[in-house]
């Protein structure tokens, strides 16, 4: 009698796991997604003088094709959900023949999937730590799941050919990476958005070294450009707030994004609030009319946006139509 070898646990079970880690993996993204196409602010832990989540969210590339980011990533996610689990609940018979053609070429789209998936997480992970230069679990728990299911796709069935695989691996991996690069060519190069010419954008950032004035804060130190100076006129023209305090570093950050001129646009055209009572400029009564618990707030036809916003953000929930090669970003 000849005994039928047993199956490894690891392919009854990877499919199921496969399908779970890019479960988890969708709802991080599409959480992530629906703060930033609200302009809410995703739940993170931040430390005092590093950049968090929303430090990443609003940076110039986490939009692709005017969509955030996390959309695609969520798409992504659920489309290894969807091809892990579719053999699970076909109907036919176990050993059909569709039902073996179905494994056979969903294996083939997870291993695309995950290869590529994990190459732009790795290249993700690196403008994380090199350009941004934020902490974000988010993002790092999205590469980790990446990986995970790049490993579990491969060790999760018995592939016949090993030399395949790898010779999927290096042609997925190369498209990705040029697409990718492709993608961000714009940021990488020109800064902020596509058609800017002014050259890569200046990250801003903001540690305060003496006592703010009670009047105005930190002197702004950054210049403007034409498009940072229209922006301003624009939010002026469309009645936009923006509530602030003296104190908050970050306020001033906001500031130094647009520079000392387009910024006295917004200041001598009362779309900044100032919300500190002890400052001689406070109006505090309108700040606790909008309920703004936090600086800087902005209010733009209707919506709140929290925190520190790039010019490229502003340009979009403002409607702004105008020139987009800002010189700075948060």
């Amino acid at each position: 009698m000849i005994r039928r070898r047993s199956t490894p646990w690891i392919h009854k079970w990877s499919r199921p796991l496969i399908g779970a880690i890019a479960g988890c993996g969708a709802l991080t993204t599409g959480y992530l997604t629906f703060e930033k196409l609200t302009g809410g602010s995703a739940a993170c832990v931040a430390q005092a003088g590093v950049k968090g989540c929303n430090d990443v969210l609003s940076s110039p590339w986490a939009t692709v094709f005017g969509q955030p980011l996390a959309l695609f990533g969520f798409l992504a996610y659920t489309s290894m959900v969807i091809l892990a689990l579719a053999p699970l609940v076909f109907n036919s018979a176990e050993k059909s023949p569709s039902r073996k053609q179905l494994e056979n070429l969903t294996w083939w789209l997870l291993l695309v999937g995950a290869i590529a998936m994990s190459i732009f997480s790795g290249y993700l992970m690196y403008l994380l730590a090199s350009q941004i230069k934020a902490v974000c679990p988010y993002c790092i728990g999205s590469a980790l799941f990446s990986l995970s299911l790049l490993i579990l796709t491969i060790v999760g069935r018995d592939w016949e050919d090993i030399g395949q695989i790898f010779f999927t691996a290096v042609i997925v991996g190369m498209v990705t990476l040029i697409g990718t690069l492709g993608i961000y060519s714009g940021v990488n190069s020109s800064g902020g958005t596509a058609g800017s010419a002014a050259g890569k954008p200046v990250p801003i950032s903001f540690t305060p070294k003496v006592d703010p004035n009670p009047e105005f804060g930190w002197e702004i130190t950054t210049n403007s450009g034409e498009a940072e100076i229209a922006l301003a006129q624009h939010l002026v023209n469309i009645g936009a707030k923006e509530y602030v305090a003296f104190w908050c570093p970050h306020c001033h950050e906001q500031k130094l994004i647009f520079g000392k001129e387009a910024y006295k646009i917004i200041n001598d055209n009362e779309v900044k609030v100032e919300c500190a009572p002890q400052s001689p400029k406070a109006k505090p009564q309108l700040c606790q009319a909008a309920q703004i618990k936090s600086y800087p707030t902005w209010i733009i036809k209707g919506q709140t946006y929290s925190g520190v916003q790039n010019l490229d953000e502003l340009a979009k929930v403002s409607g702004y139509e105008g020139a987009r090669n800002f010189k700075y970003f948060k």
